[in-house]
């Protein structure tokens, strides 16, 4: 059992003594037990073995109200208290213990716990540390609850943090004084010009003005003498003008006040502000052209009002002041009152608060309420504002049925241009505006060629009467109703008792029960096509300028409408008429094509039998004349080897032989070489025309037929260019070939490509003189070859150049001839069956540029 001393605060002062002595009375053990019970605390002592092992050898009752654990609890497993310490402070913990138990100095330790409630706690604990002989360290001590204390000394920094913040807070100056006038402290010292320095030590004489000084040394003595608090105001001149100050001043010592100085020259301005403000109410509640009431809060009863609540109302001032809304029935529902002072009370305010207001006269008008609580003298009161809505609803209302108006108005337009049924935009029509209008009949009367006149279209109220398909073949009553109809744009009529009418008309109004009428013609131009007509069968009935005008504007949107239906029925038969013709002029078309298709069979064949006729022919006469030229060069050379002998070959005659014309045979004829020479070459020429045109008859059919193979372009100019050499010696002309060796692979045909060639430098040696120079040359352009030969010869001009490779009948004088024309065409076939294109450009004193593009292989 443990021995403690507890001071009077609660600390342990003095080592706690461990009683085991087998002599000690178990009276004195009981006592102490009971001392101990007593204590504010949880008295305990614990053991450490020599091998660190630290055990709870005794833990006394006040546990329960330190840490919420039974002292058996502890004692098994002092753990369970270890785990109820804070996980902020248990660092505390161990380190303070364990530099007690390094020390064997008394162990002190302040820290929190959650206790198993769940509370936080304050805990103190101290303990005698004491070695025993066997090695081990005794540990008696004591833990109290000073979580109060804690509290508390929390609740003491914090109210001396709030006051110093509100002292720190407060923007006005603090001077302690003596009773002379010495400024002893101060506390505010950059809101005035002097440093603390300059003003400590001084006297208010040495600071202000004499007239201020004297004012402020009469309120230090009057303070101090009676004790309370003294307040005085005064103006001192500052850089900024001329400032109001208020000085506060209490007794803080003997012979000692604390003045607080505040500059209230706002609140000063303020004042004034709020004085000139009253005024001005004053004036805006007299003058305000809204109406203006108060009243009391509790009873209603009106205590002011202006004169604009006079002409509002209808009442006199000395009729309303003293009564209430009710006295005077300005209230037309009772729950308005209500719905005002609920929210009033709870929102202290209301706005716009749309209600019925009663006149004198009884007539309602539509206000908007806005009122506050106010308090005049003590008396809670409503400041109510009313503000006369009542031309505005009614604007509202017109702007309803115009937005209706304008709605119906579009629809029907939109039913019009998206429908051709005129029966259902007729029906469509009469049923929304009866709607619109509220009218108790609304049709749409039609002229009819047959029958004159007749109602197609009708929305009616089932009370009354239906005029859906009258008609009439009265042609005088029938004239009538149109005289009336084109005589006035709108016909107007609220009550049909109050018009001279027909006989017939009356008798009409009375059939089908009408009592006002409104009725506009569906015209276009001068054409009358019917009308559109209301009634209210019900009773008279003022028709509102809007009514008319939606009626107005309908009724030309209807003409619209027949007239479109009207339209649509002569272009369907104009349509029909015209697919007719369209079908006759397509069958004809069809037989004419039929007729040309045939022809152009014919044309081909009669073509293909004429070109393979007299490719035949002149091949022959190319083989007479070729051998005839021989025989003749032959027979020449014969006669120059026989020279001197008679010789009987008929070539070597110097003159013709007659023809026998009895005998079926000619005589030997001599004929010029040159003769046959321009028949050889004439007849070539009709031999290459008559190849090419049968070719470019044989591209149109099947297309070029290309031999291509993957070859280097300078392998394929350099197997080129020797079959061209003949022809360039020949015309005394150069080739310079200047195509690079790298250029990549292409597809191409060698054979046509020879062609293609051999025509471009034909045509240059034929309109060229001799001595002509080539150049050849290849680049590569976005996966191309580009080949470019040019020559320094003669230029052509920009419309030859345009259409060099097309296909036309050429002038017989142009530099081109009709055979080089052809082979041009077929070489543009060749290079585009390549994938490729070919032109030329005319460089001016400089010649041609052929160039062709053939496609890179892939």
């Amino acid at each position: 059992m443990p021995v403690v001393c507890i001071s009077k605060d609660g600390r342990v002062d003095e080592a706690i003594k461990l009683l085991h002595k087998p002599d000690f009375p178990p009276e004195a053990i009981a006592l102490l037990e009971k001392v101990a019970a007593s204590l504010p605390g949880m008295i305990f002592q614990f053991r450490q073995q020599p091998d660190g092992l630290l055990f709870v050898s005794y833990v006394s009752s006040g546990s329960l109200a330190v840490c919420e654990l039974e002292p058996e609890t502890i004692q098994a497993d002092w753990q369970k208290f270890y785990q109820l310490i804070h996980p902020q402070d248990i660092n505390s913990f161990t380190t303070t213990l364990g530099v007690a138990f390094a020390t064997l100095k008394p162990w002190h330790w302040e820290g929190r716990i959650i206790t198993p409630s769940g509370k936080i706690k304050w805990i103190q604990a101290a303990c005698q540390l004491e070695t025993q002989v066997n090695g081990e360290i005794i540990g008696d001590g004591l833990a109290i609850d000073i979580t109060d204390r804690k509290q508390t000394e929390e609740k003491l920094r914090a109210s001396e943090a709030r006051y110093q913040a509100i002292l720190d807070a407060i923007p006005d100056l603090m001077f302690r004084m003596s009773r002379d006038g010495e400024y002893l402290d101060l506390k505010g010292e950059g809101a005035i010009a002097l440093t603390k320095e300059e003003i400590v030590g001084k006297n208010m004489r040495d600071l202000l003005p004499n007239d201020i000084a004297l004012i402020g040394q009469e309120t230090i003595t009057k303070t101090l003498d009676a004790g309370t608090l003294q307040t005085c105001e005064y103006q001192l001149p500052t850089p900024a003008g001329i400032r109001d100050y208020e000085a506060r001043l209490v007794v803080s010592g003997p012979d000692e006040v604390l003045a607080i100085v505040r500059d209230i020259t706002e609140r000063k301005q303020a004042e004034t502000s709020l004085r000139n403000l009253a005024q001005k109410f004053s004036k805006a509640f007299s003058c305000s052209p809204d109406p203006i009431t108060i009243s009391t809060l509790n009873e209603g009863r009106f205590i002011e009002v202006n004169d604009s609540f006079v002409r509002l109302s209808g009442y006199e001032q000395d009729e309303v002041i003293g009564h209430t809304a009710f006295e005077l029935k300005i209230w037309n529902n009772k729950s308005d009152r209500n719905q005002l002072l609920d929210q009033l009370q709870t929102n202290g305010a209301i706005r716009n608060l749309e209600f019925a207001f009663r006149r004198k006269s009884g007539e309602l008008l539509t206000t908007l309420l806005s009122a506050d609580v106010i308090d005049l003298d003590g008396v809670p009161c409503i400041l109510a504002i009313n503000h006369d809505i009542t031309a505005r609803k009614q604007a509202e209302a017109q702007m309803r049925l115009a937005a209706q108006r304008d709605r119906l108005l579009t629809e029907t337009l939109v039913r019009i241009r998206s429908s051709l049924n005129l029966e259902e935009i007729l029906q469509t029509t009469v049923t929304e505006v009866r709607q619109f209008l509220q009218a108790d009949r609304v049709f749409i009367g039609l002229n009819d060629y047959e029958v004159k006149a007749k109602t197609v279209a009708e929305s009616v109220d089932s009370r009354y009467p239906s005029i859906l398909g009258w008609t009439s073949e009265d042609k005088n009553y029938l004239q009538e109703l149109k005289t009336i109809l084109t005589t006035h744009r709108v016909r107007v009529v609220d009550d049909i008792s109050q018009i001279t009418a027909s006989p017939k008309l009356k008798a009409h109004y009375q059939k089908f029960q009408t009592k006002a009428t409104l009725a506009v013609p569906i015209m276009l131009g001068e054409e009358l096509f019917g009308a559109l007509i209301a009634n209210q069968c019900s009773g008279p009935r003022h028709w509102q300028p809007i009514e008319i005008d939606l009626v107005l504007q309908l009724s030309e949107q209807l003409a619209i409408a027949i007239q479109q239906v009207r339209l649509y029925q002569e272009l369907a038969q104009l349509n029909a008429n015209l697919e007719h013709q369209v079908e006759e002029r397509t069958a004809q078309l069809q037989q004419k094509m039929q007729e040309l298709e045939t022809l152009q069979k014919v044309k081909d064949v009669v073509l293909h039998t004429v070109a393979h006729d007299l490719r035949t022919s002149v091949m022959g006469n190319l083989m007479v004349f070729k051998n005839l030229l021989q025989n003749q060069e032959a027979g020449v050379q014969g006669c120059r080897g026989a020279e001197g002998k008679s010789s009987s070959l008929p070539f070597c005659s110097s003159a013709p032989l007659p023809e026998n014309p009895h005998s079926g045979s000619s005589y030997p004829v001599s004929i010029p070489s040159s003769m046959i020479e321009r028949m050889i070459q004439g007849n070539e020429r009709q031999l290459g025309m008559i190849n090419a045109l049968l070719e470019i008859h044989s591209f149109i059919e099947q297309g070029v037929v290309l031999q291509r193979q993957q070859v280097h372009f300078n392998t394929l100019l350099e197997s080129i260019i020797p079959d061209l050499q003949p022809l360039l010696e020949q015309n005394q002309a150069t080739l310079e070939n200047l195509v690079s060796a790298d250029l990549p692979l292409v597809m191409a045909d060698a054979t046509q490509l020879q062609r293609v060639l051999l025509t471009l430098l034909i045509y240059s040696l034929q309109n060229n003189p001799p001595g002509l120079h080539f150049c050849l040359n290849a680049t590569v352009e976005a996966g191309m070859i580009r080949i470019q030969i040019e020559h320094n010869g003669v230029a052509i001009s920009k419309l030859d150049c345009d259409r060099f490779f097309d296909l036309y009948v050429r002038d017989p004088q142009a530099p081109c001839s009709t055979i080089l024309g052809l082979k041009m065409y077929l070489s543009r076939q060749i290079i585009q069956a390549h994938g490729g294109e070919i032109d030329v450009i005319s460089r001016s004193q400089r010649g041609l540029t052929f160039w062709f593009t053939l496609p890179v292989a892939s």
